[in-house]
């Protein structure tokens, strides 16, 4: 899958070159608790995080992101990795889709916790969003496993919004039950490129038995900016 990535990037920057459009951004945040489909990565503790992203016109894109992590019970893993590598674009005037192939990495674990995802999602008019995502290997417990998301967004103010969701994850067959989380954020832009994300999470008790100490209620502030 690294391999793939590169080529991914390596292709992106030679049909750009030509086209003299390639598109970077990229971006970085400081999270007091690293959350992720209603689970803490990060145990509860801070987490730093950083991505980079090329893309051209026609929609194609690849992108990295890491993050420290520290699971319970401990496995070795100390750093997250994801690439990605995908298609961005409108489907109709109000309506856009995200479909990517996602590789989470752990390196220096020494241990088979890496696995690929397939995600997809659909949004309109930035107001709504519905994420499938499904795997062969889930959380690398050597089985299929589908997730689902929807989502609001709501603008309160030209700088404030508020965003909701709830999402499904069908695991019976993994690494464990299937469970339901749900979150709650509060956004401010402070200025074009940063951002601050107020979130409450929650999950329901076969969340908790999966991830003992790491699901249930949560709260989670993170300051987040672009470039």
């Amino acid at each position: 899958m690294m391999a793939a990535v590169v080529a991914a990037l390596a292709g992106l920057l030679g049909m750009g070159s030509a086209q003299a459009q390639v598109q970077v951004s990229g971006s970085a945040a400081l999270t007091s608790d690293y959350v992720w489909r209603g689970s803490s990565q990060s145990d509860g503790d801070p987490a730093v995080q950083a991505g980079a992203k090329i893309s051209i016109p026609s929609g194609w894109y690849a992108s990295v992101w890491g993050s420290n992590v520290s699971f319970k019970p401990d496995n070795g893993a100390r750093s997250e990795f994801d690439l990605v590598a995908g298609w961005s674009g409108a489907l109709a005037p109000d309506w856009t889709l995200d479909a990517n192939l996602t590789r989470y990495m752990y390196p220096g674990t020494g241990r088979a916790l890496d696995w690929t995802e397939l995600n997809t999602t659909v949004t309109w008019k930035q107001r709504a969003w519905l994420q499938v995502a499904h795997s062969n290997d889930a959380l690398a417990g050597g089985h299929r496993g589908t997730y689902a998301q929807l989502g609001v967004r709501v603008p309160l103010h030209e700088r404030v919004r508020l965003e909701a969701a709830v999402g499904q994850y069908w695991l019976a067959t993994a690494q464990g039950p299937d469970y339901l989380h749900g979150q709650l954020s509060a956004i401010a832009t402070l200025a074009p490129a940063w951002e601050l994300r107020a979130t409450v999470h929650d999950t329901d008790n076969a969340a908790k038995r999966l991830f003992p100490g790491n699901a249930g209620g949560r709260w989670e502030l993170a300051l987040q900016g672009s470039f």
